[in-house]
């Protein structure tokens, strides 16, 4: 209940004004509620002909230090009042009294507990999205390096499932968490007045019943916790299996995925069996062990009026109605049993969003960044070293590029060739030396700031489930349909781009599923051009097209190049051959630099690349 308390102290403060309507609605209405049970008492005495005859009326006192006097006024006046209408009219009339006021009473209960729900509403919907949004925003903020290390679909899983079983697990039990403490607080009080030597025995009954209910509901964080895990798994199955169709086919490995997932699944079953077997006790358990308390409440009631000449003082009506009054307890009892296994499922989602909410990025922007607008000079990698794990990928690397300057980057794959690309827009940090842009230190500046001098186009080019228009002006706020137009005549992607059905608003597909390798690739590269970076990231932009695509992907990178500081991998040698510098790196270090031709007379790695390509 410790872990439910902070969960509350951490997403309830913006809602506090509905949840202080709620608190007061409950009140009000848990008080009706009482005032309904208590109307019974003389409605009993009438129909048993036990009803005292009372004559006069007191005058009315209220004192909280002697609630017993208090109440006898009360009920001095009221069978005053019955003594009256009794006889000057009928008993059955007294009836109608209370039956019409029993209807007012319960119509306010129902109404207050109404509204008291009605506001619970807002706190409830209102967390949730709160989680949500928090959760993405820090899955925006987080670095690449996190995302390498964890499976896509546990964190689909954890955006969504696990959200929902807090909802359903923890945000349904607000209700009851504001509610029902009040209900039995003003019961008990209600009991207390009635006869405290009873309700101090109820009182003690009441702890060995949520004991055991407790001792039943200690395992379920733990099993629903491995519950959601595995359910995260299964999730990154189906991720990687759609993801990886074509392959799957290819290779005739679908018995093979189906196996994992059968296994992954039945695996599940049997997690959730034992976690729901376990849940399915709350109310059984609970309402078994609140009527065993009825009876010996009863037992023991009844032995007290009947046998000890009434050492209760309670009649037998007012028994009856005290015993109503327990019975009120009893449902917001068991309601609290079935929360506290439901909030255990819910402390498990928790934990697991709370891996992601915890993490923290390494690549943080000082206090007061530097800010820069433009890019006025050059580059420099000085000294840069930089590791994942404990290998290092990059050593020592010395590196200045000058504006307007274009440099190539080959090598074998693993070479350091992306990560040393990937560090220059703080995607990751290096982990000695320093990259400087105008002379100023990366980590110094706005992330910002650093990011929008770049433009950068991937081998694989990532593009988005919407239209052409909105994925050319991706990140580029009010773009105009003119410049956008334009952007995609210099990437040679507007004439297949108008042949579509709706043109510019057409639906490209998850991924750009519905375009061919080259036209994505000059859909990234138009994005780029209407970015307009000073600086340029090319990362095997043309490695995975066929020769025609290729060529009016290359005419659309020049056309890109021009006026720009270009940094470029590749692997297709034919591409690079006119760039300033040539920088080949082997095994995170740059083992030779120059020009093309320079590079070709030196009879060292380029060369060998070089030879290999023209070979094949």
């Amino acid at each position: 209940m410790r872990d439910f308390i902070k969960i509350l102290e951490r997403y309830l403060p913006p809602y506090k004004q509905y949840i202080y309507l709620n608190i007061i609605f409950n009140f009000v209405g848990a008080l009706f509620g009482i005032f309904s049970f208590i109307t019974m008492i003389p409605a009993l005495k009438i129909l048993f002909n036990s009803s005292k005859k009372v004559y006069g009326f007191l005058d009315f006192e209220f004192s909280l230090q002697n609630l017993r006097k208090t109440k006898e006024i009360l009920e001095h006046n009221l069978y005053a009042y019955i003594t009256r209408i009794s006889e000057e009219h009928s008993a059955v009339l007294v009836l109608i009294y209370i039956g019409i006021f029993l209807i007012c009473m319960v119509f306010l209960k129902v109404g207050f507990s109404y509204l008291a729900s009605f506001y619970v509403v807002y706190v409830r919907n209102g967390v949730v999205r709160d989680i949500r949004n928090q959760i993405n925003s820090k899955i925006l903020g987080l670095p690449i390096g996190f995302f390498t290390e964890e499976r896509k679909g546990d964190i689909i899983a954890r955006m969504t499932g696990d959200v929902q079983e807090l909802e359903v697990s923890i945000m349904n039990s607000l209700d009851m968490f504001f509610k029902n403490p009040i209900i039995i607080l003003l019961s008990i009080l209600t009991m207390v007045i009635m006869s405290w030597k009873l309700t101090l025995f109820v009182l003690i009954l009441f702890p060995l019943s949520g004991y055991v209910i407790g001792r039943i509901g200690k395992s379920l964080k733990r099993r629903s916790l491995a519950g959601q895990n595995k359910m995260g798994e299964l999730l990154s199955t189906i991720e990687e299996t759609l993801s990886g169709l074509r392959i799957i086919k290819a290779f005739t490995a679908e018995k093979k995925i189906e196996n994992k997932f059968y296994r992954q699944n039945e695996s599940y079953k049997g997690i959730m069996n034992k976690l729901m077997r376990r849940h399915h006790l709350a109310h059984p358990v609970s309402e078994f062990l609140g009527t065993i308390v009825i009876v010996i409440v009863m037992w023991y009631g009844g032995y007290l009026i009947l046998k000890t000449n009434n050492s209760l003082g309670l009649d037998p009506e007012e028994f009856l109605v005290y015993l109503v009054v327990f019975y009120n307890i009893i449902n917001p009892a068991k309601a609290f049993s079935t929360a506290f296994y439901n909030i255990q499922k819910g402390l498990a989602a928790i934990t697991r969003i709370d891996k992601i909410m915890e993490s923290r990025s390494d690549i943080i922007e000082i206090k007061n960044p530097v800010q820069i607008k433009k890019f006025s000079d050059k580059i420099e990698y000085k000294n840069v070293s930089f590791k994942y794990q404990k290998e290092y990928v990059l050593k020592n690397i010395n590196l200045t590029i000058n504006k307007g300057k274009t440099i190539a980057l080959v090598g074998q794959s693993g070479a350091g060739k992306s990560t040393m690309v990937d560090l220059l827009p703080r995607f990751y940090d290096a982990t000695e030396g320093e990259i400087l842009i105008d002379g100023s230190n990366v980590r110094n500046l706005s992330l910002n700031d650093l990011r929008n001098l770049m433009g950068i186009v991937t081998q694989e080019p990532i593009l988005f489930n919407d239209s052409f228009l909105n994925n050319i002006a991706f990140g580029v706020e009010h773009a105009s349909e003119e410049k956008i137009i334009k952007a995609a005549k210099i990437a040679n992607a507007h004439e297949f781009i108008v042949s579509t059905k709706d043109r510019y608003n057409t639906n490209i597909g998850d991924r750009g599923t519905k375009l061919s390798g080259g036209q994505r690739q000059r859909i990234s590269i138009a994005r780029a051009i209407l970015k307009n970076p000073p600086i340029l990231i090319l990362d095997e932009a043309t490695s995975a097209l066929d020769s025609e695509s290729e060529k009016l992907v290359q005419d659309a990178i020049i056309r890109l190049m021009e006026n720009r500081t270009s940094i470029v991998i590749a692997h297709r040698l034919s591409t690079i051959v006119h760039a300033d510098e040539i920088c080949v790196l082997k095994e995170g270090e740059i083992v030779e630099r120059g020009k093309h031709d320079e590079l070709l007379l030196s009879d060292g790695e380029y060369k060998k690349f070089y030879e290999l390509q023209s070979f094949n």
